[in-house]
């Protein structure tokens, strides 16, 4: 009874959307990893990614564009041309193509192919395609490590759940190196230092030293200049520790209520991944998952 209200309930969303079984299938094929279609698709896709990446990392050194230049034009062409068919039938397949061309993987799968095409008119924006590399991140999900995909769920759950007091402390350190590289300006230029010849500089300075990167292009020279520097210094290590205090006890409070194992399912509505197992219907829209899921009462 509870299969037979799923296929009738599914059937009437289809017939409203007048989404086509080929349609269906093709959505499937693509998005699915859990048929051999679908998994052979994404494999052959993710063995395109790798060589177009190694096509446009090769296309650099010298020694090899000399001797390979066409070649390498004509691969990233065939690349290109393959993706842009793939981006294109994936909007044809979703039952949001919006909700998909403003996902995230929806944006990276577009900006992997544009830059081929801006070169056409701006000369070395192809270099730009190692983007791609991002779209290798569906690994996870095609070959079913489910670990991961749960352990990617309670990262992205902690950082949510942070972002307000990341926020917060980001805003905090804006003005104490605004502060300090003012202060460093006053110092440092009456004392006749030409390299803090303007406040932003000297905030450029304050960034570098706060964060503990220490380029070394910029330094004080008088022993009030110092001594403040030696102070920005030792909070740096201050500035490291307090945003990884925050995020690991959001982590540890994700951990303690994610312990549920994830699918590899992608909701053909609003594109959300991640959801549980058992799940029937989309845990971010609350359509109907893919018909043919074990945990569904229509399948089998």
């Amino acid at each position: 009874m509870r299969g037979d209200k799923f296929r009738q309930a599914r059937k009437q969303k289809l017939k409203e959307l007048n989404f086509s079984p080929r349609r269906e299938r093709l959505h499937e094929i693509i998005f699915e990893a859990d048929t051999k279609l679908g998994k052979w698709f994404d494999e052959a896709l993710l063995v395109m990614i790798i060589m177009s990446v190694l096509v446009v990392m090769l296309e650099t050194v010298d020694s090899y564009n000399a001797r390979y230049h066409d070649l390498f034009v004509f691969l990233e062409w065939v690349f290109t041309i393959f993706f842009t068919i793939e981006y294109v039938t994936r909007l044809y397949v979703v039952y949001s193509p919006r909700k998909y061309a403003t996902s995230f993987y929806g944006i990276v799968d577009l900006l992997s192919i544009l830059p081929t095409y801006i070169s056409l008119f701006m000369v070395g924006t192809q270099s730009l395609v190692v983007i791609r590399a991002l779209r290798l991140l569906r690994v996870f999900r095609i070959f079913k490590l489910g670990s991961y995909l749960k352990q990617g769920r309670v990262l992205a759950d902690a950082l949510k759940a942070s972002k307000d007091k990341i926020i917060v402390f980001l805003f905090a350190v804006l003005i104490l190196v605004c502060i300090f590289g003012s202060i460093m300006y006053l110092v440092e230029h009456n004392g006749n230092n030409e390299q803090f010849d303007n406040i932003p500089r000297s905030i450029y300075w304050a960034i570098v030293t706060l964060t503990t990167v220490g380029y070394g292009d910029i330094s004080p020279s008088t022993p009030l200049g110092q001594f403040i520097a030696a102070i920005v210094m030792i909070m740096g290590y201050a500035v490291i520790a307090v945003p990884t205090g925050i995020v690991g006890s959001e982590l540890m409070k994700a951990e303690e209520t994610k312990d549920e194992d994830v699918s590899t399912q992608a909701c053909k509505f609003c594109m959300e991944e991640g959801h549980d197992i058992e799940a029937i219907y989309c845990h971010q829209c609350g359509n109907l998952l893919n018909e043919h899921s074990p945990s569904n009462p229509s399948s089998g």
